[in-house]
């Protein structure tokens, strides 16, 4: 059924092209990749099982969250840490690591448009950001917090945060295919996402303040396979089975700490009215993030299910319909494994 459907997105252009792999019980149980993308010589390339995309915000859990848990674990600094304290230039001294993790800062969801065109001092921007409410008091799902967050790696460790993730999480966890700023060598393996100006984004980040900030941010800027992201998951769901984060500060990360926010993840906790990108029939305590491009990883801890969905839908442009989409791709799934 989850098969056809994405099948169907692709013919009837709802969506480009995308690579779909899932894992159940620890194993590998479906990939297939669907779909393709033009570059800028108007070449057509299909999609491949080992596609690199963009995954845009994926970028959160993926690179700044186990650098932030890999600090913590290391006693380089706690959650209650207020960020000023590592990067004394930011302006909010009630601010703590805990709030930009769960996207409770208090600060705006975003800096307004940005452009690709508008060279800006995004970094500074955001450092010096008003706050719109009290730090803690709910969360507001923000870019800024998770940026500061990527900077402070940097601040606390002397290294970019493309060198950590890949030196601390990447490298140690096989994800060979992750990595800020792919190299030319790969753009044929690489989707292109939208287009800009006549031309389309393709080898390069998508997000405007990600690009403005060289390609690397706490925020936006990894490229991965479904395969990678997969391996990541698989390592949160058993996290007994690799030694770069303790269980514990593992286990916390997926624990709801403000309605369905964990530390980066979003969790289902099954409240009344709950709407998630995983749909209603994940179980309690699956967690999950999406990414603008048109990405999304969920693990179910109760069924095993690790769900890794792929693709480049901003290729079409922004008015699309993954929205609607993504549920109804996931509740297919989760029923076809577990029956529920």
């Amino acid at each position: 059924m989850y098969d056809q459907y994405v099948r169907e997105l692709v013919q009837n252009r709802k969506l480009p092209g995308a690579v779909l792999h899932i894992a159940h019980k620890g194993k590998t149980v479906f990939q297939h990749a669907y779909g393709g993308y033009t570059d800028n010589a108007n070449h057509y390339h299909d999609m491949r099982e080992n596609t690199v995309f963009d995954v845009a915000s994926l970028t959160k859990v993926m690179a700044t969250l186990p650098a932030i848990l890999k600090l913590i674990d290391d006693d380089a600094l706690t959650v209650k840490d207020p960020i000023q304290f590592h990067v004394p230039e930011f302006e909010h001294p009630g601010v703590t690591v805990e709030h930009a993790l769960t996207h409770a800062t208090g600060m705006p969801a975003d800096l307004g448009k940005v452009y690709r065109d508008d060279p800006r001092d995004i970094l500074g921007e955001v450092l010096a950001k008003s706050q719109q409410a009290e730090p803690g008091k709910g969360p507001v799902y923000s870019d800024l917090g998770m940026i500061i967050l990527g900077h402070m790696v940097e601040r606390i460790t002397g290294q970019s945060l493309d060198d950590f993730t890949a030196s601390h999480v990447f490298q140690p966890w096989g994800m060979g295919d992750t990595q800020f700023n792919p190299s030319p060598a790969i753009k044929d393996q690489t989707a292109a996402t939208e287009m800009v100006e006549d031309r389309f984004i393709h080898g390069e980040v998508h997000d405007e303040k990600a690009y403005h900030l060289g390609g690397i941010s706490g925020h936006a800027g990894l490229f991965s396979t479904a395969e990678d992201v997969a391996r990541f998951g698989h390592y949160w769901l058993y996290p007994n089975e690799q030694r770069v984060l303790s269980s514990g500060v593992m286990n916390r990360a997926i624990t709801p700490y403000q309605g369905s926010r964990g530390y980066g993840f979003e969790i289902v906790t099954g409240a009344k009215g709950e709407e998630l990108s995983c749909g209603r029939r994940w179980s309690a305590g699956s967690y999950g993030h999406t990414g603008f491009t048109g990405t999304s990883l969920w693990v179910d801890p109760k069924e095993q299910l690790v769900v890794v969905f792929l693709s480049n839908i901003v290729h079409f442009g922004r008015k699309h319909d993954m929205g609607r989409i993504r549920p109804h791709l996931h509740a297919l799934i989760h029923s076809s494994f577990t029956h529920s």
